[in-house]
């Protein structure tokens, strides 16, 4: 039973595009290595965001000012930012009250090549990140190099990346929210290294699983139910004849 419905599954995902936030794995090797699904590039000058209900990307604002994102930007397939991302945020900063955003969990990916338009796939090494903290809320930026690039897949850990390019990052991500004369709503309390970016995906793919499981299982009860009802529906209207 569960190869054929393993076999289903495989079938519709020739036939239906998948959600990329539900219908697409964080990847085998996670959290060594991640999927991501990027929204938003540099010469974009509106911000994309996925739509949660349909898997679309839609406009989620223009950007504001000079704020143009220096990498490319998305989140982590079958990731989420909830109590257990939350709890160790708390546990880092000494902060109460935190609570998770409720959203996939944020990636940056640096490349040195031209990537011309957003809602692609990229296979990603995560290298760093920065807690950030928006309105009471964990809003964690995983910072990760492509794989397999030429030329940054030297940096290892975030202490590689040159400082420059970090400031670039913080500065997006502190006032890409901002209006002038407006108080600043994020804050960056610390730039964390490979292995506490690595827990973070794990606690977010944990949170992940506590909130929807394992869609493919659920779906597959729920189909199988379906089968059992078509079934039995037979059987009554053989019974009438």
């Amino acid at each position: 039973m569960k190869e054929s419905f393993e076999k289903i599954w495989k079938m519709l995902g020739l036939r239906y595009k998948s959600h990329p936030w539900h219908g697409i794995s964080i990847g085998k090797d996670a959290p060594e290595t991640v999927a991501s699904f990027i929204e938003v590039i540099p010469s974009d000058t509106v911000k994309y965001e996925i739509d949660k209900k349909s898997g679309y990307l839609k406009i989620d604002r223009p950007q504001k000012f000079s704020n143009i994102v220096p990498a490319l930007y998305g989140f982590v397939p079958q990731t989420l930012c909830k109590g257990r991302v939350a709890d160790f945020c708390m546990e880092k900063t000494g902060r109460k009250k935190i609570v998770g955003d409720d959203d996939p969990l944020d990636i940056c990916v640096l490349t040195e090549r031209e990537v011309t338009h957003g809602n692609i796939l990229v296979n990603a090494i995560p290298i760093g990140g920065f807690r950030m903290i928006d309105g009471g809320e964990a809003d964690d930026k995983i910072i990760a190099v492509m794989n397999n690039d030429e030329m940054y897949a030297q940096w290892k850990d975030i202490n590689d990346i040159p400082e420059n390019i970090l400031l670039r990052l913080k500065h997006y991500f502190l006032t890409y929210k901002n209006l002038p004369g407006e108080p600043e709503k994020c804050e960056i309390t610390h730039v964390y290294g490979k292995d506490e970016a690595h827990e973070v995906i794990r606690r977010s793919s944990e949170d992940y699983l506590d909130a929807y499981g394992n869609l493919e299982e659920v779906l597959s009860l729920t189909m199988l139910e379906a089968m059992h009802f078509g079934q039995r529906q037979q059987k009554m209207l053989e019974e009438l004849d």
